[in-house]
């Protein structure tokens, strides 16, 4: 992979939400010195970045959300990377992009933490029966209660990518016991007691108290949580969902919640986002539902915007590529 030849790369950035911000203001925050390494081209709908990927060498996805970026791909006759800023690339990765030699890369890294820590937030939330006590306390109602300890509660880490390393390392110093299944097992990791193969999942499941899933959407784990997976829950465990709604099948997700199969759910990911207003998920008592927000802490597009800079930096003094995707696989890694 070698840089472009000329001192100034073309870079097409597309947001769907404006050319020059995400609020119609300033430009994406953090980019501004952008102008000083590259030929920015901004984009916000099809025929802009069609235009703008007629001469681009790298194109900066913002949003990947949209059709957009594969409605313009076969204009792209001179692009040598695509980065885009987020940790899944599920939806940005379209057969002629994964048929093609440009090679992609990620967010990995910038989320990790906030995300973590918003796993272990709706743990403790569980844990210490916080919505029960919000509910009693709109009826004003004084009712003492025990509530849980998480000390040597089991943690199954469904994706023992990074966000779930940062999980398990979160977990684990507030003393739970935590494990994980990917693709490959092993029994020597820094960060989890045991890493099991993904095939041992209905095995473990009925040992686990809290169940995060942090995997990529793939083929393989596309409805992994179905009818069938989600009958190997004790009564008692709690699933937590921070990778992708596609990866539980929700009918079968409110049945076991509303017979008692499963004690509570944490959603930040959604089969279907917006999830509908008459959506029952709304209204379980045992049910939180957060709109995808669980990496999104305060300065997180500057943040984003650095690690692009840095990565296109390198990329120009080097020709190399960190943070590259497997686009067959999927991920990063």
């Amino acid at each position: 992979m070698n840089a472009s030849a000329v001192d100034k790369p073309v870079v097409a950035v597309f947001s769907s939400q404006s050319p020059t911000g995400p609020s119609g203001g300033e430009r994406w925050p953090g980019l501004d010195s952008l102008d000083e390494l590259a030929v920015v081209r901004h984009a916000s709908t099809a025929e802009e970045l069609t235009e703008a990927l007629r001469e681009a060498d790298v194109l900066l996805v913002t949003d990947f959300r949209t059709p957009v970026v594969q409605q313009a791909w076969p204009h792209a006759r001179r692009l040598k990377w695509v980065h885009a800023t987020s940790a899944g690339v599920d939806k940005l990765l379209f057969p002629e992009l994964i048929e093609s030699d440009v090679p992609v890369t990620n967010a990995r890294g910038i989320f990790d933490r906030p995300i973590a820590e918003y796993v272990l937030g709706f743990i403790l939330v569980y844990a210490k029966d916080v919505l029960g006590t919000v509910a009693l306390q709109r009826e004003h109602t004084w009712q003492h209660r025990d509530t849980e300890r998480i000390e040597g509660k089991r943690v199954l880490v469904v994706g023992a990518g990074s966000i779930g390393r940062q999980i398990g390392r979160l977990c684990g110093a507030a003393g739970m016991a935590v494990t994980a299944l990917a693709r490959h097992p092993r029994t020597d990791d820094p960060d989890f007691e045991k890493v099991h193969a993904s095939e041992d999942l209905h095995q473990l499941l009925p040992e686990a108290d809290y169940v995060v899933i942090a995997a990529p959407l793939t083929d393989e784990t596309r409805g992994l949580f179905d009818a069938a997976t989600l009958e190997r829950f004790k009564p008692t465990a709690r699933l937590i969902n921070i990778g992708r709604g596609e990866i539980v099948q929700t009918e079968p997700l409110v049945e076991a919640l509303n017979a008692g199969r499963l004690a509570g759910a944490a959603l930040d990911v959604f089969e279907q986002e917006p999830l509908p207003e008459d959506h029952p998920l709304w209204t379980l008592p045992n049910v939180i539902v957060s709109p995808h927000m669980a990496g999104d802490v305060h300065g997180w597009r500057a943040a984003l915007s650095d690690q692009f800079l840095k990565l296109l930096k390198h990329w120009k003094a080097t020709g190399e590529l960190t943070n590259l995707v497997n686009k067959e696989r999927g991920y990063a890694g």
